[in-house]
């Protein structure tokens, strides 16, 4: 039996430690442990490190403190479209959605589009369509509402401004959740999701649900979930450029993640972070932003909930 381990993330960006109250900073800890513990018990009762990775995010995206599901951002035309991504390692097989509404969980219908249909990506009316044949419940609006996340919103609407959830223009420390893991047998996974940006137009796409972007898994190298600003994360491909630096460069999964996320992402002008996993069991999470809420859980012993530097 190897190791076995988790890390999550919620989110990376300008995360003050003093803007941040200490009920407010006790709240993310809190769900940051309980999306850990959830993810983690699956891998310790033997299942595999997709379910493990499905319940993790599952657990973030039914909380409100983070940019996705329940939590998600208004668009400009205050909705909310949200993004998902599921990837195998031990297949390559692979799930995404995108431009979705209403479904309370994107990552499990990421998932459906894995198993239950010949695809890896569906999008818009065609992936709602999909939902609605698996006989998915559609939220009502006000499940997705949330008081701060509107008045984010309020504040730039009917501009062409549109706001990462961890910009610098205010204490606003939301964004893309994830979670990769190493099951018992060795197996890596990783998911990712998010409500994208406040006030997006034009049916805008980020990295979150593209695969080799901002989610990637392969048994050969890693397991890769992304925070950050999107577009910079799509033109570097950074989750597969990671996997690519092990693979060709024999770097290790600590070197080839702070080479990309301290280097190369941050020469072509973009920011934020990422959370990574090889077959041994060992975790990477680097970011080059003032924060990033992550957390992990390994069998060998290691359990660390993060917010800081």
């Amino acid at each position: 039996m190897s190791t076995f381990s988790i890390a999550i993330h919620g989110g990376a960006g300008t995360l003050i430690k003093g803007l941040m109250t200490p009920e407010l900073e006790s709240k993310y800890k809190a769900a940051l442990q309980l999306a850990l513990d959830k993810g983690y018990d699956v891998l310790h009762s033997g299942k595999t490190a997709i379910e493990a990775v499905e319940e993790a995010v599952k657990i973030l995206e039914d909380s409100y403190l983070f940019n996705a599901g329940k939590g998600s951002v208004f668009t400009a035309t205050e909705t909310h479209e949200m993004d998902a991504s599921i990837m195998d390692g031990k297949t390559l097989n692979a799930g995404a959605v995108s431009l979705i509404t209403g479904i309370k969980n994107p990552v499990s219908l990421a998932r459906d589009v894995m198993e239950k249909s010949e695809h890896v990506f569906l999008a818009g009316e065609g992936a709602m369509k999909f939902a609605k044949e698996l006989d998915y419940k559609l939220e009502d609006v006000s499940y997705f509402y949330d008081e701060f996340r509107h008045k984010q919103w309020l504040e730039i609407k009917d501009t062409d401004s549109f706001q990462l959830d961890h910009s610098t223009k205010k204490d606003s420390k939301f964004g893309t959740v994830g979670a990769v893991a190493c099951d018992q047998n060795g197996n890596i996974a990783a998911a990712t999701s998010t409500g994208g940006m406040t006030n997006k137009k034009w049916g805008r796409v980020g990295d979150s649900p593209m695969i080799g972007a901002g989610n990637y898994a392969n048994n050969k190298t890693c397991a890769i979930s992304c925070t950050g600003s999107g577009e910079f994360f799509i033109r570097g491909v950074v989750a597969y450029d990671v996997a690519c630096l092990m693979e060709h460069k024999n770097m290790s999964l600590e070197d080839a993640s702070n080479e990309v996320i301290h280097k190369r992402i941050l020469e072509i002008g973009g920011d934020g972070g990422l959370i990574a996993v090889d077959t041994y069991g060992n975790i990477a999470m680097p970011f080059n932003t003032e924060g990033m809420y992550r957390a992990c859980k390994s069998s060998g012993g290691r359990e660390e909930i993060l917010i800081y530097k």
